[in-house]
């Protein structure tokens, strides 16, 4: 039975996408508005379409509909796919890690991110990710704007996929943003932050997360600091 229910986030994580996503939210935004997008948003840690919602109140456009504004996203990492894997990579221990807990039974392992489900699936096949993750119970940006409501998503579907509920105990979440951290907080998570993206130690554990690894070459740390407190390691222990 899988007992513990590890969720990850990709860009700044997984992967190091060589900036190529900035660049996809100022196109999609051009090519659904015919208007240049003079502002720049945050997105560390966003959905994607909160960093577009918030493009369009900055530019003072509204109406939009979410369908062409998920098909152009879309649309625009599938373009830039080459040059995202040619400048992209996959960050150092990311594969030894996601093999070590994938190879153990007890876990259910997938994905919580802020990208679209599409663009998600792009991002792990480029890069050779997808095969180590379960990706029909993960969640995604275009599951939820705000972040923290993608948790209850991911858990109702491992619990329909794999015949048990997931609590607060048994759901691990993996993220490298304090955005990442609050999700985790809000939702019902244990959350380890890996300081391997924009945001430094201090602050990921200044946002409360339960563990923080400088990156994931040590794969040995990942996986004790995902079994610290789970049922599974508790009953061996």
């Amino acid at each position: 039975m899988k007992r513990l229910l590890l969720l990850w986030d990709i860009d700044g994580t997984l992967i190091d996408d060589g900036n190529v996503c900035e660049t996809v939210y100022p196109l999609a935004f051009e090519r659904l508005t015919d208007r240049p997008a003079l502002h720049r948003v945050a997105t560390a840690g966003r959905t994607e379409l909160d960093i577009m919602d918030e493009l369009f109140v900055r530019h003072g456009v509204s109406g939009v509909e979410q369908s062409r504004v998920t098909a152009e996203l879309a649309t625009q990492l599938r373009r830039r796919a080459a040059e995202l894997r040619t400048v992209g990579r996959v960050l150092p221990g990311a594969v030894e890690a996601l093999r070590a807990m994938g190879a153990q039974c007890e876990v259910a392992q997938s994905v919580l991110t802020g990208n679209l489900r599409a663009n998600a699936v792009l991002k792990l096949r480029l890069f050779g990710l997808a095969e180590f993750v379960d990706l029909a119970v993960g969640a995604y940006g275009s599951d939820a704007r705000e972040r923290a409501a993608l948790l209850p998503v991911a858990r109702r579907r491992a619990a329909a996929a794999y015949g048990h509920d997931f609590d607060a105990d048994s759901t691990v979440l993996i993220g490298d943003t304090p955005r990442d951290v609050h999700a985790g907080r809000i939702g019902g998570a244990r959350v380890i932050a890996v300081a391997s993206g924009a945001s430094s130690d201090a602050a990921l554990r200044e946002a409360g997360a339960d563990a923080v690894l400088a990156d994931l070459r040590d794969t040995a740390a990942v996986i004790h600091a995902v079994q610290a407190r789970s049922p599974a390691a508790r009953s061996t222990g």
